[in-house]
């Protein structure tokens, strides 16, 4: 079955609208594009769906890739029948396909290896055909290869069997189904740890069923692991009985009652198979919980890019602090700083009425309409300072609102900040950062590495490269839903735009600083490095508010 097909199956639409769109893609064209501008190509694809056809063309492209690259090598082994390459062929996953390469992937010399190279393979067969194993082992001696002892070559077979079981494809994924299903996860305080872990305490003595545990549970729960301080394992059904994995065993090669060969399963499934499984399912869990925790930090992150502006209001900022004192910054309608200030209102200096009369000051020397608080320590001390200033003031007809000051430290310190304001102290740009927010929090947060924005849960314990990934996606749409002025956005909000890189987004600011203003779209192509295919990825999302063309005030293009 063709890529297209499978992926018309997985997202429930059309072939041709899924082959549409990956020829699309392949052509360089963004998303954003694509869901405005090529609507009648794709049959109406929105950008979700664009997204995750995106990512699942990524994956099923990967698993063609190691397809071809597993048949290859089993058949350089000269191991490819027919039959076996007709089940890789149909393999529809990475985990089916590592489940069938498994007995052919090349290996360090092991102590079944070692067993077959003593000739003692029949052996193997034998007794799982049934023979009696203490009859024939003596008929397989090998002293050139160690095996001096009916036992030695008792113990070769042995390794044999055992890593036949734990690599057999089918018995390994009705297993690994079986625990998905019902095995539990079981987590214990590691001995002398408790102190010192005392976070985790909630999982000392902790155990949950494997299909039902939450992310935020499970990422607890494995970063406890990571630091030492509990183990995590899991048990088949919550009770460690192995019996009904052996039965599954036993019914798969058809295993005899003998102790010799029940012993071997055991061992088997013990040492080999369900050790390996185990690590597979953990591995499986923090994928899928990293999985849901990045889906929870983008849609957090999409709220709050998305917020509604307050607009061009000339609006004071406020850095809440205790002992440091409370940063002031104070922009005008279009965002410029005019004014900072730094007050001690709170604790140890409690210098209240002095901070209220400075920023009533301020606040009637610029005409401010809004004060934006962050949320960060001393926040609600700082409110509390607001809310008497409006009171004590109300002929300045001010208005306060609180706002996430989330990544606002990681912009004060950043390359960015300091080119933007190379003579102001670091953190009194912070409180720019603020007020900048309640003013448009898109066009300031897009400044920020979304993940310093810190809107998830367990961040640090994620995929970096699949978060990033996840959270560049949700700017790049939410700036292109909403659109850029071309003659006002900053490089860092340009840079996002559907088709242009951040070195674009400085040759445009670049060509405006020394041009002036663009009158129309058309003149991008004037623009260093700024072609025909970039023009028309990008024009659609930069909008020209008082230009020659009324057409460019919208998304026509």
């Amino acid at each position: 079955m063709t890529i297209p097909r499978k992926l018309a199956e997985e997202l429930g639409v059309a072939e041709a609208r899924v082959a549409a769109a990956i020829r699309l893609l392949d052509e360089g064209a963004t998303v954003p594009f694509i869901a405005r501008y090529r609507k009648e190509i794709t049959g109406g694809l929105d950008d979700t769906q664009l997204r995750q056809l995106e990512e699942r063309l990524r994956y099923r492209r990967e698993l063609e890739d190691r397809r071809r690259s597993i048949l290859a090598s089993i058949d350089e082994q000269g191991k490819l029948d027919e039959a076996l390459a007709a089940a890789i062929q149909s393999a529809d996953t990475k985990t089916e396909l590592e489940d069938l390469y498994l007995p052919y992937r090349p290996k360090r010399r092991n102590k079944a290896q070692q067993a077959r190279e003593a000739g003692l393979e029949p052996l193997a067969d034998a007794i799982l055909d049934g023979a009696e194993p203490d009859g024939l082992a003596g008929e397989y001696l090998n002293p050139e290869h160690g095996i001096d002892t009916p036992q030695a070559a008792l113990d070769g077979a042995r390794q044999i069997l055992m890593e036949r079981f734990a690599e057999d494809p089918t018995l390994t994924g009705k297993i690994r189904e079986r625990l998905r299903e019902s095995a539990w996860v079981l987590s214990r305080v590691v001995d002398g740890k408790v102190e010192e872990g005392a976070k985790f305490a909630d999982y000392f003595d902790y155990r949950e069923a494997l299909a039902k545990i939450p992310s935020h549970r499970a990422l607890a729960l494995l970063r406890g692991r990571h630091e030492g301080i509990l183990t995590v394992r899991l048990s088949p059904d919550g009770d460690d009985d192995m019996a009904p994995l052996e039965a599954m065993l036993v019914h798969r090669f058809k295993v005899g009652s003998g102790a010799w060969l029940r012993d071997t399963v055991r061992r088997s499934l013990r040492v080999k198979l369900y050790p390996r499984l185990e690590t597979e399912l953990l591995g499986e869990l923090r994928e899928r919980a990293e999985l849901e925790a990045i889906q929870v930090f983008a849609h957090n992150l999409r709220d709050l890019l998305l917020a509604a502006p307050a607009g061009p209001h000339a609006i004071i900022g406020l850095d809440p602090g205790l002992r440091t004192g409370v940063k002031v910054a104070v922009i005008d309608p279009t965002g410029k700083l005019v004014a900072t200030d730094t007050i001690y209102p709170h604790v140890p200096q409690r210098r209240w009425d002095e901070a209220i009369q400075r920023l009533a000051s301020l606040a009637k020397a610029h005409n401010v309409s809004l004060i934006s608080i962050g949320n960060g320590t001393a926040s609600r001390e700082t409110d509390k300072l607001a809310g008497e200033l409006i009171q004590r003031h109300p002929e300045l007809k001010l208005q306060k609102l609180m706002v996430s000051e989330a990544g606002a430290s990681v912009y004060s310190a950043s390359e960015l900040a300091a080119r933007e304001f190379p003579a102001l102290d670091v953190s009194l740009r912070g409180a720019v950062s603020i007020a900048r927010r309640l003013q448009d929090p898109l066009a300031e947060l897009v400044k920020i590495e979304p993940r310093a924005i810190g809107v998830g849960q367990y961040q640090h314990d994620l995929n970096q490269t699949r978060l990033a990934q996840s959270l560049d996606a949700v700017v790049e749409d939410c700036v292109n839903a909403v659109g850029v002025d071309l003659n006002t956005a900053s490089a860092a909000l340009l840079a996002r735009v559907a088709g242009l890189t951040a070195s674009l987004a400085e040759n445009i600011v670049r060509h405006r600083d020394q041009h002036g203003a663009f009158r129309q779209r058309r003149e991008l192509i004037k623009v260093s490095r700024l072609g025909e295919r970039t023009f028309e990825q990008a024009a659609g999302f930069l909008q020209i508010m008082d230009g020659a063309n009324p057409l460019d005030r919208s998304a026509v293009h």
